[in-house]
């Protein structure tokens, strides 16, 4: 059987989100999907200003080709006032001819965010994330409490999607254990939904 193909789109400024896509896809590769880490331009207040067309560091960033062919999602951003990053939203916002297309419709998708401080706006994150998956179609994941860790963790974990809190004042992307283990969790069912999905 051909293995799923999975996308795990972030935008990470300081580290932790990008944390939580490595693992995600990791967990997502232990079930024997095909795992793409990519990222999205940053945005400028300066009009006259433009992006890159290739990243300075890191992984590449998406083509809409990619989210296109994908056959599972997971979308990250850090925290932004409760808000996804602007970034991650201006890239949406161009994705009008995939949603006249249809080209998502009934996809697997699950979000995830990190802040740097535990009530730093992580759930509401989350659901912004969700708004344009849901506008184009998609199948909304959460994290279901039969994850143990859900239950005890004093970091991040949200059933709405996995989520990192920074837990130090240096400001360390390093994954608290319950934050690593829901999110391989997140990653593996990611992949195993995808699989059905497709057949």
């Amino acid at each position: 059987m051909t293995a799923v193909n999975i996308v795990v789109l972030y935008y990470s400024k300081h580290g932790s989100t990008f944390a939580l896509a490595e693992a995600i896809a990791r967990g997502a590769e232990q079930v024997g999907a095909n795992v793409k880490l990519r990222t999205v331009p940053p945005v400028s207040d300066n009009l006259d200003c433009s992006a890159s067309s290739i990243p300075n560091s890191g992984y590449p960033y998406i083509s809409k080709h990619e989210i296109e062919t994908c056959d599972g999602l997971a979308l990250g951003s850090p925290t932004h006032f409760g808000n996804m990053a602007a970034p991650m939203k201006y890239f949406w916002d161009t994705t009008s001819d995939l949603w006249l297309k249809g080209s998502l419709v009934d996809k697997p998708a699950c979000v995830f965010s990190s802040s740097s401080s535990m009530h730093g706006g992580q759930e509401s994150t989350l659901l912004s994330m969700m708004l344009p998956l849901f506008h184009h179609g998609m199948l909304l994941l959460g994290l279901p409490y039969s994850e143990p860790n859900l239950h005890d963790t004093k970091s991040g974990g949200t059933p709405y999607g996995v989520t990192s809190v920074v837990q130090n004042t240096q400001h360390s992307t390093k994954l608290s254990d319950d934050e690593l283990s829901l999110a391989i969790a997140m990653g593996k069912r990611l992949a195993t939904t995808s699989k059905r999905q497709i057949g």
